[in-house]
């Protein structure tokens, strides 16, 4: 069975608490993903920092060229994590529940990766693909 490891991609830059807002969203923007862990110099997950999230600082701050704004001030201190052994079947379930499109993925308390709802359907599609017609 496919499990979350097998469809997850490695987050290469993660964000800190510390980062300024600017830095924040220009990682954000190049990771190609909506929004991305934050880790501590540790590299545990503390929290998740979202393209909504920063949103109305970005409008507020650029009108006002003016931004003090780090990602401790307003990312969430509570994200979802999964486990790199959970089986895909139980995250796209889990999924489909309105929960968050891009999920960290924790080995024991150590950032592993990032896994989104579009690489889980392409895991999914390739399962349903190699599957045999039977007629």
């Amino acid at each position: 069975m496919l499990q979350v490891k097998d469809a997850m991609f490695p987050v290469n830059a993660p964000l800190t608490a510390d980062m300024p807002l600017v830095n924040a969203v220009t990682t954000i923007l190049d990771s190609g993903y909506i929004g991305l862990p934050v880790v501590d110099s540790e590299h545990r997950v503390i929290g998740f920092l979202s393209e909504f999230d920063c949103l109305p600082h970005l409008l507020t701050d650029s009108y006002h060229c003016d931004s003090h704004m780090v990602v401790g001030d307003i990312m969430r201190g509570d994200p979802l994590t999964v486990q790199p052994n959970m089986s895909v079947v139980d995250l796209a379930l889990q999924m489909g529940l309105d929960k968050p499109k891009v999920y960290a993925v924790v080995e024991g308390d150590k950032l592993q990766g990032v896994i989104t709802r579009s690489m889980l359907m392409k895991e999914l599609n390739e399962s349903l693909k190699s599957c045999k017609v039977v007629a």
